[in-house]
């Protein structure tokens, strides 16, 4: 099986995944209808930042030490209230029963979002 094979099951399964749990919510009226997109969402933005700061880092080489400092100091310092907030008013005030689904969801976000985006580079380069 050669890589773009392989790049493309996985994004078929993860997009797929994704819509298979979108539909059962919807067709179950359960709670968790209204979380699924909106975790899809935060996955895409989660998968959208990692390859920011992957990209990033690879251009940090040559740069000042200050330089990479601030660069860290400012994702952290953006990251962390953020994650800190996330985990305590979204993460723990939901239902447990909705939580499994919402986080296999944002992990299909950040998949679906990688793999497509290496696709896409792969294709113009």
């Amino acid at each position: 099986m050669n890589k773009e094979m392989i790049k493309n099951v996985v994004l078929g399964i993860s997009l797929t995944g994704s819509i298979t749990l979108l539909i059962q919510a919807l067709y179950a009226g359960s709670a968790a209808r209204l979380f699924l997109p909106i975790f899809f969402a935060v996955g895409l933005g989660l998968g959208l930042l990692r390859l920011f700061v992957n990209h990033n880092i690879k251009k940090m080489k040559g740069k000042s030490i200050m330089t990479k400092i601030l660069f860290f100091a400012v994702l952290l310092g953006v990251g962390l209230p953020f994650q800190s907030w996330f985990r305590t008013n979204v993460m723990f005030a939901m239902d447990p029963e909705v939580m499994p689904r919402s986080i296999a969801m944002m992990v299909m976000g950040v998949v679906s979002l990688t793999v497509w985006t290496m696709k896409s580079k792969k294709q113009e380069a």
